[in-house]
């Protein structure tokens, strides 16, 4: 069975940084792209990272410059690093399988539970 399993995050000041996991389980890590993703209450999953099969990495403008992902193929774990954060990054986060950037539908949103990251001002 393919699952993923979040960790990390939690509560942090503006400026401040996190990192959330994504470990990968069932699935051929070496050939699976891994999506981050956000919803803030009261607004639609949003793409906020990939990074591809080859290793390739792309990001929303919205994070681009603040957040890096990257994966350790030993762990089968993909990362996200988030720094200089924001009360407006305030959301639960998710991470996901082969996801498309392009598309705006929720498949972002579903694969994990999510962790909630709260950053205050």
């Amino acid at each position: 069975e393919a699952y993923l399993v979040e960790s990390g995050g939690g509560s942090v000041q503006a400026g401040g940084s996190l990192r959330l996991s994504c470990l990968v389980s069932g699935l051929p890590f070496g050939d699976t792209d891994i999506g981050w993703y956000r919803q803030a209450p009261g607004s639609k999953c949003e793409y906020l990272a990939i990074i591809t099969k080859n290793g390739v990495e792309d990001y929303a403008d919205s994070v681009k410059g603040r957040f890096t992902i990257t994966q350790d193929k030993a762990k089968k774990t993909v990362y996200l690093h988030m720094s200089s954060l924001k009360p407006e990054d305030t959301a639960v986060y998710y991470c996901a399988s082969d996801p498309d950037p392009e598309d705006d539908s929720a498949y972002g949103c579903t694969w994990t539970q999510g962790t909630q990251d709260t950053v205050s001002s």
